[in-house]
């Protein structure tokens, strides 16, 4: 299943000439899948992983803490919260109701990697 949500994502990105790192973790948050495509930033991969890992702790896309964030006053508090990343790209992988996982990715603007991300998201539902 993770390569299964990894390839649309992957081929969204190139699709869009987009050079994408993209990582699937387990609920707890453990890398169970990584690609890294040619001529993607080295900073990437670990973003990936990071927005990937904020999505399945948190059971919320890493957009939900970016807009939190952006609101201001209270929501700067999102700064405070351990492996919460407030970056678009992170979406939690749910298949029949239950959250099995999340993608992450990294390596275009925000709102591009969080396209690719929906890309992979949307496959196992």
């Amino acid at each position: 299943d993770a390569k299964k949500a990894a390839a649309p994502a992957i081929a969204e990105a190139r699709k869009n000439n987009w050079r994408m790192a993209v990582a699937v973790v387990d609920p707890a948050g453990h890398l169970v899948y990584f690609e890294n495509m040619d001529g993607t930033q080295t900073g990437s991969v670990t973003v990936a992983i990071a927005k990937a890992r904020s999505a399945a702790l948190f059971k919320r896309s890493t957009k939900t803490f970016q807009d939190t964030l952006a609101a201001g006053g209270e929501g700067l508090r999102v700064l405070k919260l351990e492996n919460a990343v407030p970056v678009e790209g992170g979406l939690p992988l749910i298949v029949d109701g239950t959250i099995v996982g999340a993608i992450g990715l990294s390596g275009g603007t925000s709102q591009q990697d969080g396209q690719c991300a929906q890309a992979g998201a949307t496959v196992l539902k």
